[in-house]
């Protein structure tokens, strides 16, 4: 948390001034001012005095996006145009009315999703006519490879998900529909490919549909096609909550990635609970820029970019976070919640290294050396990895 904002204050009455009391920097600021802004943003307010140079900004949240509002359902985008540094992925946060769907339709990029509530049925056909149709329920992970088509569908009670694509300029609202290409064909056309009449195209769309509101479908049994050619060999769907996490003293950590989830090749994913009085801790990622997705809880990131560049970032739920390829970082607790996020690499694989592994396999004559660290601090060193630890509360 901000090391200057004061206990025992009413939340609705506080009003953050850009002053750090540690040193004396800042002064008042009398407005005009975005005052609730300034609080869900204390670290930039107030960033701590470690905080030195530029980097370009690391956060987004989908409650400044746009919200498109179809009869089944709605969604939000956040891509390039939003978030400039997020070149690797987008995403797109979408949520539909039971029976509500997500029309026929293709990307031209790999889809990886997670359920984060409710629940919804998929369905894909590979490009051999083996077909796929699954439930998806919450915590649980989709991915469609670029290309190939796809469907998701509300069950009872709706649902809402997370979409993240292999390409930070993607748009969802440039996807390729079923129900834009039938509106854009010549009916001649579509009567010669399906061999019948014309006037069985009168009540085709006559523009993209997107999203739209149908009844909650049957059993999966009902709905199941069974293809001449099998089923996917290769299941798209996963159940990441399912799995046994790495347990630290700080929280958890489950991986999802081309190892345990073999189709998944173009993104890989963590998902970290972070408990209150705990971090992510010190780290960075050799193989590709981090895009986050929050949860749950409040939390502040601090990136470091070398040449003595380091800059504080506060989020909560519902906002994305973004870490350039290989710079170093930490995620902190910072409310009263347990904090739950979603790291995801354009990737193959998760990899992360950890600076205190980094230092415990080192020899120790060098690391005390170049850092002219204290006994405390050689003894503290760890050779096995705590993706999630425990600090020292003030």
């Amino acid at each position: 948390m901000a090391q200057d904002q004061p206990n025992n204050v009413n939340p609705a009455a506080f009003v953050p001034q850009p002053y750090r009391v540690s040193d004396g920097f800042g002064g008042p600021d009398y407005g005009p001012r975005d005052v609730m802004r300034d609080r869900e943003n204390i670290n930039m307010l107030i960033p701590p005095a470690t905080d030195n140079g530029l980097l370009p900004n690391l956060k987004m949240s989908f409650s400044d996006t746009h919200m498109q509002l179809n009869k089944g359902g709605w969604s939000r985008e956040i891509t390039v145009r939003d978030l400039p540094i997020a070149t690797t992925l987008a995403g797109v946060n979408m949520s539909l009315r039971p029976g509500g769907v997500r029309e026929l339709h293709w990307h031209q990029q790999a889809e990886w999703a997670f359920m984060i509530w409710g629940c919804a049925r998929v369905t894909s056909v590979d490009w051999q006519g083996r077909n796929f149709i699954a439930d998806i329920e919450q915590g649980d992970l989709w991915y469609f490879p670029a290309g190939l088509p796809h469907s998701i569908q509300a069950l009872a009670g709706g649902c809402e998900f997370l979409l993240v694509f292999d390409d930070g300029n993607f748009s969802d609202l440039n996807t390729l529909s079923i129900s834009d290409w039938f509106a854009h064909t010549p009916k001649d056309v579509l009567a010669a490919n399906f061999g019948i009449p014309e006037e069985a195209f009168a009540g085709i769309p006559k523009s993209q549909v997107y999203i739209y509101q149908d009844q909650v479908p049957g059993s999966i049994e009902s709905q199941e096609v069974q293809s001449p050619y099998g089923t996917v060999p290769l299941s798209f769907k996963h159940s990441l909550l399912a799995q046994e996490p790495i347990v630290t003293p700080g929280g958890t950590v489950r991986i999802a990635d081309s190892g345990n989830f073999p189709i998944a090749k173009t993104i890989a994913a963590a998902l970290v609970e972070i408990k209150p009085g705990a971090m992510r801790e010190l780290h960075w990622h050799p193989n590709n820029d981090e895009w986050q997705y929050y949860l749950s809880g409040q939390a502040r990131m601090t990136v470091f970019g070398g040449n003595g560049i380091a800059r504080t970032f506060d989020y909560r739920a519902g906002d994305v976070g973004y870490v350039p390829f290989a710079m170093g970082h930490y995620v902190q607790n910072t409310g009263t919640d347990t904090v739950w996020f979603l790291e995801m690499f354009k990737a193959p694989r998760f990899e992360d290294v950890s600076l205190n592994q980094w230092m415990a396999l080192t020899p120790h004559q060098l690391v005390q050396s170049n850092l002219n660290a204290s006994p405390e601090l050689m003894n503290a060193l760890r050779k096995v990895k705590w993706p999630v630890v425990k600090y020292p509360q003030r």
